[in-house]
């Protein structure tokens, strides 16, 4: 039994050997091309998910970022709204009213809110600043400087959320 097991390994070898004898070298080479065609279409398609998988990855964690963008939009104004009355009333950090502030304010950055540093005395810059409107400037040095802040810019998520509007010197 076990010669005919051995008998039969070698069959199917030395079958494939007759066969690959039988192969010239022009059907070689172009089953070699074909073989290298495939694998490069096999690499492009596995580069192609790849690519695929990494930008809904990217996606799928801008979307969660931004999800709270309209709700924050809107909450912004109140923001506007506590620092217009705090500056009306001249409200002290002891009042209830500022720890209520201060509470939604901890809150929203939580969120990803952001405030925009305060942009008085630096250049306008279009990414961030939006100009709302141009007074003459006192000395040359403030020319094309921002010297009023009208109302704060915010980002989510390093993007800009609200765009600061500024007052440039001309």
């Amino acid at each position: 039994m076990t010669e005919k097991k051995t008998k039969s390994k070698k069959a199917p070898t030395k079958k494939i050997k007759e066969e690959l004898a039988k192969i010239t070298k022009k059907e070689l080479e172009n089953l070699k091309d074909l073989l290298e065609l495939e694998k490069d279409k096999n690499l492009r398609l596995f580069a192609e998910f790849d690519n695929f998988r990494k930008r809904t990855a990217k996606e799928r964690i801008e979307l969660f970022s931004t999800a709270s963008k309209d709700i924050l939009t809107c909450l912004i104004p109140v923001l506007d709204n506590f620092e217009r009355s705090f500056q009306a009333n001249k409200t002290s950090e002891d009042d209830g009213i500022m720890l209520i502030y201060n509470q939604f304010k901890s809150e929203l950055e939580k969120k990803g809110l952001k405030e925009m540093e305060d942009p008085k005395g630096k250049p306008l810059d279009t990414d961030f600043h939006e100009a709302i409107t141009n007074i003459p400037a006192e000395n040359k040095k403030d020319k094309g400087k921002i010297i009023d802040v009208i109302e704060k810019g915010y980002l989510l998520s390093n993007k800009v959320l609200r765009y600061a509007k500024v007052v440039i010197a001309n």
